[in-house]
């Protein structure tokens, strides 16, 4: 009896260990924007949208430009656009993670491809806390990898924001997303 006790309390440990590191596999920081990519049609946008081309990834940031707001798209492989607000839009709060700015595609490295959502900031160097908070965006690269020009890590965004080069740390800030395909919504939060 004592043997069944302790192979039942190892498989229970064992089994709450692996869903650990599920938990804060999203972060718990404030983003949240919807675009709608069937009124704008954006192909820079469209391209990291599309499951059927994995390893492009798109760059999402929001700027004003003579009073009216504009969405500005650039992706891993050398692509760029902007899109005015709507009306719709306006009216939609928007916030592009930590500063102004995520990363939005499908991973090559998964069948199916996953879809991710990444802060641009480096999570080694960015302290939110800091006062005044200082500004650590991320490069990125045609083969989807994202480099901090401060500390030199290289993530690679096809696994997850994993660090592929550089000082052990954490991975890139990951964000709940999901996409009704190129021509679809994008929603991340």
């Amino acid at each position: 009896m004592k043997i069944i006790t302790r192979i039942v309390f190892a498989l229970t440990a064992l089994a709450l260990y692996s869903c650990s590191d599920s938990q804060n596999e999203y972060s718990t920081s404030a983003c949240f924007f919807i675009f709608d990519n069937a009124t704008h049609q954006d192909a820079t946008l469209a391209s990291a949208m599309n499951a059927s081309s994995p390893g492009i990834f798109c760059y999402i940031t929001k700027t004003m430009k003579s009073g009216a707001t504009y969405f500005s798209f650039k992706s891993n492989q050398g692509t760029s656009s902007s899109s005015i607000a709507n009306a719709i839009d306006q009216k939609r709060t928007v916030i592009l993670g930590y500063n102004n700015g995520i990363i939005v595609g499908f991973g090559n490295l998964d069948n199916p491809a996953v879809f991710y959502a990444f802060d641009n900031q480096c999570p080694n160097c960015f302290d939110p806390e800091a006062i005044p908070v200082k500004n650590y965006p991320l490069t990125l690269s045609s083969n989807a990898i994202a480099t901090c020009n401060t500390c030199h890590r290289e993530y690679n965004m096809n696994s997850g924001g994993n660090i592929s080069k550089g000082d052990a740390g954490k991975k890139l800030t990951r964000y709940r997303a999901t996409t009704g395909g190129p021509l679809g919504v994008l929603s991340v939060n």
